[in-house]
């Protein structure tokens, strides 16, 4: 019988307050998943229906909660400054030790230094890997590409932007997928004799809403799962 493939939830931190940033998290997320061939399916938070309420206590909580319960986490570090909220995500992600790739695809330097273009105080965490394209470039040299050999049915139909994109996407997708299966070779960073003071710790340290025996019981069902498939 045939040993079924063993596939992982990815959750994709990132902004999500404009047309712009909603596309492009839904189209990287499904690149993923075609390119990887099912193995990594990401978990998008502005598809997240907030059971929990409409405050946003309640949607903070409901993202932390979602976060704790994927196998790994990406994080888009764009902008001149870094998303708060995707930080804090991150900074979660790390004090859980799950494995991280950083996406930038941003052109400009926004950091000390260029190795990785943003603020030094989140670069350097174990069992992370950033992936940095500069998007524009590469897209322009695949518009340039396409222009030449485009007909002018395509050129009429105004999808030329759009046939350049895609190629773009799914490279940076792949860069992601290679950036995946190199962390789910590494080793974890936090010791076995403290994961479950660790993981109980988590589920008080953002102070949710609810009861907070069932959060630590919720919490512990978090770190059987990753234990189960070899993450910690």
């Amino acid at each position: 019988m045939k040993k079924k493939k063993r596939s992982y939830t990815v959750y994709l931190g990132g902004e999500l307050f404009s047309l712009k940033h909603l596309i492009g998290n839904a189209w990287l997320g499904e690149a993923i998943y075609e390119k990887s061939h099912g193995k990594f399916r990401c978990l998008l938070p502005q598809d997240f229906v907030h059971l929990r309420g409409r405050s946003s206590y309640s949607i903070r909580d409901c993202n932390l909660l979602a976060l704790a319960a994927c196998d790994l986490g990406l994080f888009h570090f764009d902008g001149t400054e870094l998303d708060s909220g995707t930080v804090v995500e991150f900074m979660f992600a790390k004090f859980a030790d799950m494995p991280a790739v950083l996406v930038r695809t941003d052109i400009r330097n926004a950091g000390d230094y260029r190795d990785e273009p943003w603020n030094l105080m989140a670069s350097h965490f174990p069992r992370t890997s950033s992936v940095i394209v500069p998007s524009l470039f590469d897209y322009r040299s695949t518009l340039h590409r396409r222009h030449r050999r485009m007909d002018d049915a395509m050129r009429l139909a105004g999808q030329h932007s759009s046939a350049a994109a895609q190629p773009v996407c799914e490279r940076v997708a792949a860069q992601i997928i290679r950036a995946f299966e190199r962390l789910l070779q590494s080793e974890p960073v936090l010791p076995k004799h403290l994961r479950e003071e660790t993981y109980q710790w988590l589920a008080l340290l953002p102070a949710l809403q609810g009861n907070k025996k069932e959060l630590r019981k919720e919490f512990e069902g978090y770190l059987e799962r990753k234990v189960e498939r070899g993450l910690l």
